[in-house]
């Protein structure tokens, strides 16, 4: 943990020191996260590259501001994580299913017993599974590719998005049951 923090120290002393070079790594080390989380959330190319800009157009305004309390990963995928909020907010597209609890739930450390990993073996259940993860809501899809894909803890997630953990994990929970009820209902075989 100690040499991440470091490395993210070096490359915002390089990039506030305007070293040639400085910003552009910072772009390429946290541009892929940067559109999953966009991506996941507002799934249209043309307003993920804008929103991906807008994103990096803030962070280079805002870096001063930067004070190595939370990993850099962190920071920038907050700030990616509230300009596609507000992108949402602003088109009135809903975060979450109505009726959806956002709220603390008693789902803290349990599992569902759902394994993604194995339920991606085959080339057809993982185009299904990948179908039915398109079908969620904007924030639940966020939080599995945050979580999934880009190994992002969940104290981690919290920082991103400012949600409380247990909010996190039950939204992960519900997510699962969402995409192993597609897959049973998909392939007819229990997940």
């Amino acid at each position: 943990m100690d040499d991440i923090r470091q490395a993210d120290r070096a490359l915002v002393d390089a990039v506030l020191a305007n070293r040639p070079g400085a910003f552009e790594r910072l772009v390429r080390e946290y541009q892929g996260l940067c559109w999953h989380i966009i991506q996941r959330m507002v799934r249209h190319p043309e307003d993920t590259r804008e929103l991906c800009q807008d994103t990096f157009l803030r962070v280079h305004q805002c870096l001063h501001q930067y004070r190595h309390e939370s990993a850099l990963k962190s920071w920038i995928g907050r700030i990616a994580f509230t300009i596609a909020l507000r992108h949402l907010q602003h088109k009135r597209i809903a975060l979450v299913e109505p009726g959806g609890d956002d709220g603390e739930s008693l789902v803290d450390s349990i599992g569902d017993g759902f394994d993604l990993e194995a339920a991606c073996a085959d080339e057809e259940t993982a185009r299904h599974l990948h179908e039915a993860i398109e079908a969620l809501p904007p924030l639940q899809r966020t939080l599995l590719t945050l979580y999934y894909l880009e190994e992002t803890s969940i104290p981690e997630i919290a920082r991103i998005t400012g949600m409380a953990a247990g909010t996190i994990k039950s939204h992960l929970f519900r997510s699962r049951l969402r995409l192993r009820d597609a897959l049973e209902t998909r392939t007819g075989v229990a997940a």
